[in-house]
């Protein structure tokens, strides 16, 4: 039984250090944030100084999803130096490698993720509505420039439309006295609405003060028609029938042959 047991002891000695290898693995060392696109440096480093060199692992043209650009062993001769691109986004994980002394390195797990900035020549990788636009400041001196042709236009249509308002004025009370004129009766509110329009129609071609004249300042500018308006509306209001009122034509006629004293203007 002794010596069983003894060779026992010894085949477990043995298994025990050649597993010594397997169990103390070397380390990846990869960036924190990889970018879709751009070089990435990633290295196999073997930590414990006791320990060999991991030697040079039997890659080809990609390290999992990883397209590899360059292999060199790093520095000090203590592992492997990758230069890899990754050209899909999302999650990335790198199988375990084998280094052919039966180490296998740890698997390693890198997001890359799916925006990256607008521009950048792997936007077609990734895109989508992540993207980040770039910080384009609108044109705001240019584009006022384009304010200035309908400015104008707007400023000569205010000024043309200002000038007319006294014509539009004119036109609307001469609209207003002639439905007013002469009066269907002689009752008080037809006369003194009848009144009040053609004060509003003397005002708009002669000014405010138009709505105060009396039969001196008629005959004075020669509106003759419009005394006899004023004299036939007292009449009216007495009852009597003479002077008969004057027509319209002749009242609107006489407005717009009489120069005006006071243009109203805006």
């Amino acid at each position: 039984m002794r010596p069983a047991s003894r060779g026992s002891r010894a085949l477990a000695l043995a298994w025990g250090l050649s597993a010594l290898p397997i169990l103390a693995a070397p380390e990846w060392k990869a960036p924190p944030q990889p970018k879709l696109g751009e070089l990435l440096v990633l290295e196999l480093r073997e930590k414990d100084p006791a320990n060999p060199a991991p030697p040079r692992p039997t890659v080809e043209d990609r390290l999992g999803p990883l397209y590899l650009r360059a292999l060199e062993p790093l520095p000090d001769g203590r592992g492997w130096r990758f230069q890899v691109q990754a050209l899909e986004p999302g999650l990335a994980v790198v199988p375990a490698l084998d280094l052919g002394n039966g180490q296998r390195s740890p698997e390693l797990r890198l997001w890359v993720p799916r925006s990256i900035p607008y521009g950048a020549p792997w936007v077609g990788f990734g895109g989508g509505n992540d993207d980040r636009l770039p910080a384009i400041p609108f044109p705001w001196a240019w584009a006022s420039l384009l304010l200035v042709p309908p400015m104008a236009l707007a400023g000569w249509g205010l000024r043309r439309w200002r000038r007319g308002s006294a014509q539009r004025r004119l036109a609307h009370a001469i609209h207003a006295f002639q439905h007013q004129w002469p009066p269907s009766n002689r009752e008080r509110a037809t006369l003194d609405a009848a009144h009040g329009l053609g004060r509003d129609l003397l005002a708009a071609r002669f000014g405010e003060a138009a709505r105060a004249w009396g039969t001196t300042d008629f005959q004075d500018r020669a509106l003759g028609p419009w005394v006899l308006w004023l004299r036939s509306l007292d009449a009216a209001r007495f009852g009597r029938s003479e002077p008969p009122f004057p027509s319209t034509e002749q009242l609107v006629a006489v407005i717009h042959a009489a120069k005006a004293e006071v243009e109203v203007r805006p």
